[in-house]
């Protein structure tokens, strides 16, 4: 009787123990699946703008405006892709995007990385002021600033240039600032190891910092690409022949009779717009996130 009360006794806190185990690994299992369909409801959330824009695209103007609406089209037609083309030289708008996008990337990228080399790695008369002032100037709304630019640019006969769409943008106090703080993260001894073998500040900036740099120059050229494709207000004001137009400036013509929106129209002209910057993410994301990471590591 005395062994089967002992045996009883060492046994019960051993299936306590197993069952406290089982309702742990329970508890992980079902916070795992909460945390996976949050996921899913929050990418579907952000996803759901984009997936209307790609099945209205292939939409008949008759589906897209009946009610109620629905998410799938029930024809699918390539007519507003044909229309795109058609109503508006969209080749042409196509190619303007890419060349002002691009070309205010390619000068941005030149001089803001100038700028935050100057900024992070020399010490000059100056450099805290200057600096303060180029961090300040981020307060100021680019609205304030559009008159005078526009003045500018009108005297100058860059209206309707690539000139000037390009060159007002060519610096940028956001890529100084930024490109300045990763480059304060990179070791001095590298500098000071150049100079011992005779080399200047500009072979310095050129086989030294920059090489080091590229996670976030390609960063930095993810956002000037994106943030210059997708303006409005820019070309806009800056452009006024439907030839020098950007996608963005060029979509705000569609109308149709008596001045309705053809909305399949306009979303078939989103679709293809948003295609190079997808395109372009996923060609840089390994490098993005590897910049996201490590910005900032001293």
């Amino acid at each position: 009787m005395t062994a089967l009360t002992a045996s009883s006794s060492h046994a019960a806190p051993g299936s306590r123990q197993g069952t406290a185990a089982r309702r742990r690994r329970v508890g992980r299992s079902a916070e795992r699946w909460l945390l996976f369909t949050a996921v899913l409801v929050l990418a579907a959330l952000v996803l759901l703008p984009v997936l209307i824009i790609l099945f209205t695209a292939f939409k008949p103007a008759a589906e897209i405006n009946a009610y109620p609406p629905t998410l799938l089209p029930g024809t699918w037609t390539l007519d507003n892709f044909t229309r795109i083309f058609h109503d508006l030289p969209f080749g042409r708008l196509f190619l303007n995007s890419m060349l002002f996008a691009g070309g205010v990337t390619l000068f941005a990228l030149v001089f803001d990385s100038l700028a935050a080399y100057a900024l992070a790695r020399l010490d000059f008369r100056g450099n805290r002021v200057l600096l303060i002032v180029i961090v300040a100037s981020l307060m100021i709304p680019f609205q304030a600033t559009l008159i005078p630019v526009y003045q500018l640019v009108a005297q100058l006969g860059w209206v309707n240039t690539f000139a000037g769409l390009i060159i007002p943008r060519a610096a940028d106090a956001f890529g100084i600032f930024f490109l300045r703080q990763f480059f304060i993260s990179l070791p001095r001894d590298l500098d000071n190891a150049a100079r011992i073998d005779g080399g200047g500040e500009f072979r310095i900036f050129r086989s030294i910092v920059l090489p080091n740099a590229v996670p976030a120059m390609l960063t930095l050229a993810i956002f000037t690409f994106v943030n210059n494709w997708n303006d409005l207000l820019w070309p806009l004001v800056f452009t006024t022949s439907p030839e020098m137009g950007t996608i963005t400036s060029g979509l705000t013509l569609l109308t149709g009779p008596s001045g309705i929106i053809p909305y399949g129209t306009m979303m078939a002209g989103a679709l293809i717009a948003v295609l190079p910057l997808a395109v372009m993410f996923l060609i840089m994301q390994r490098r993005f996130i590897e910049s996201v990471a490590t910005t900032g590591l001293k």
